[in-house]
């Protein structure tokens, strides 16, 4: 295997953590139960799962002939889904006297997990502007609701 390739991998993994930090970082400060190193683990995560599964299709796509190996990139979107989704669910909860908690928190690891893919697939503009859209939405938006709900 190229060394070159697994160390591009280990960049974008740091790069996807960085920007899933940003957005953990957030939810730590709003004191939510997934915060800073979830978010970071999360993304690095689906930019590993991502980066591996390119890795598997270039190291062998070509090596069988044939229809024995089909490959669809797809699988490894849906993999990651369903992975992060059970940890979203793991955040989301609801007491006797209130409406469900956590699903702001739920939506941030899909999103991180989504920046993860991203940035495995060296889409890195859409990266880093979906992770300054979603510090908009948790920040700036917070602060609307807030004065929504007090009038």
């Amino acid at each position: 295997m190229d060394w070159n390739l697994q160390l591009g991998i280990v960049f974008e993994v740091a790069a996807a953590m960085l920007l899933g930090g940003l957005i953990g970082l957030e939810r730590e400060l709003a004191n939510k139960p997934a915060g800073f190193r979830t978010h970071m683990l999360i993304a690095g995560t689906t930019a590993l799962m991502a980066g591996l599964g390119l890795l598997l299709l270039q190291n062998f796509g070509n090596v069988v002939e044939g229809d024995l190996i089909r490959t669809d990139p797809i699988r490894i979107l849906e993999a990651t889904v369903a992975g992060v989704s059970f940890l979203g669910a793991g955040v989301i909860f609801r007491s006797r006297s209130s409406s469900p908690e956590g699903l702001t928190t739920a939506a941030s690891i899909l999103l991180a997990a989504g920046l993860g893919v991203a940035v495995a697939l060296h889409a890195y503009v859409v990266a880093v502007g979906v992770t300054l859209l979603a510090l908009l939405v948790l920040r700036a938006l917070h602060s609307l609701e807030r004065r929504i709900h007090k009038n």
